[in-house]
């Protein structure tokens, strides 16, 4: 099926060249073909990078799904052109009438920064309890997870003395899971952060099961169905570029940053990085549309 994105927005290009059929968002549907409304609440600093990075996952399930871009309204962007933002993205006020079937919130970068402390923390918090009602199934990516387990859960973040980066092993521990249907025993996904939760902390009342962990970087995957949310704190959504485009960027500005772990080769200026999780980031995204779309079909029957 397509997905259905903002007229023009640059990330049509990349898609339609891997295969994926992309509508404008003023496309004609008839009423049968009811796409799911999925919101994405974009907080990276690529924003162009992304949107294509979501989207290509969306848009390749069997299910049509209309894309609405959001931004926070508090927070101006530094790396993104204006431009760009004024003509994709709808400031989270202007459709806080509405109610998704899915609300996607990306990691930021502001993990060193206690979460009260961040800039747009009051309209963040305001956003998290609005989902509650507006939207019927949560995806929160990386800080965005930590924001949301902190908030809904109180838990705290600890800093990492090196950060986790690189392409660590992980483990399916929920095999039952409809959100792990189709996952290998072990498998593996990017992780790119400074800071962690830890298992231990996770209220024996809260209902969240953990889905997935790595023995080297520790949680990743939980379900949280009081909140009708997932929270996964690496970056399964990343492209095979993305983490090398970051150790290449540190490193350009004198940040100290070590060479992604099982990821770069000896060769790395000129090789490119092999991708050995595409498979598993469509799978996931692929069962979360699928339970929404039941969800919804059976709310409509």
């Amino acid at each position: 099926m397509p997905i259905k994105v903002p007229k023009g927005l640059p990330a049509v290009t990349v898609l339609q060249t891997e295969g994926i059929t992309v509508m404008a968002d003023d496309s004609v549907l008839c009423p049968r073909d009811r796409p799911l409304h999925v919101g994405l609440l974009n907080l990276m600093p690529n924003k162009i990078e992304t949107e294509i990075q979501i989207a290509r996952l969306l848009g390749a399930t069997p299910i049509l799904v209309d894309l609405t871009l959001i931004k926070i309204a508090s927070h101006s962007p530094k790396n993104t052109p204006v431009s760009h933002l004024t003509t994709f993205y709808r400031d989270w006020i202007d459709v806080m009438e509405q109610v998704f079937d899915g609300f996607i919130i990306t990691g930021a970068p502001v993990e060193s920064i206690p979460f009260e402390q961040v800039a747009y923390w009051n309209e963040f918090v305001e956003i998290l309890n609005w989902t509650q009602t507006n939207a019927r199934s949560c995806f929160n990516i990386c800080w965005a997870a930590q924001a949301a387990m902190h908030h809904f859960h109180g838990l705290p973040k600890y800093a990492l003395t090196e950060k986790a980066f690189g392409i660590f092993r992980h483990r399916s521990l929920e095999s039952t899971s409809p959100y792990l249907q189709g996952f290998s025993d072990d498998f593996f996904i990017p992780v790119s952060r400074w800071t962690e939760m830890r298992s231990t902390d996770i209220p024996s009342s809260s209902g969240i099961s953990v889905l997935m962990e790595s023995p080297e970087t520790g949680l990743c995957l939980l379900d949280d169905p009081k909140h009708h949310s997932l929270h996964i704190f690496n970056h399964i959504e990343y492209d095979s570029q993305t983490l090398a485009d970051e150790y290449f960027r540190d490193r350009s500005i004198g940040r100290r940053t070590s060479l992604p772990k099982n990821y770069l080769s000896d060769d790395y200026e000129t090789l490119r990085p092999r991708n050995c999780w595409r498979s598993h980031a469509h799978l996931l995204f692929g069962n979360w549309v699928g339970q929404i779309y039941k969800t919804v079909f059976n709310t409509l029957r």
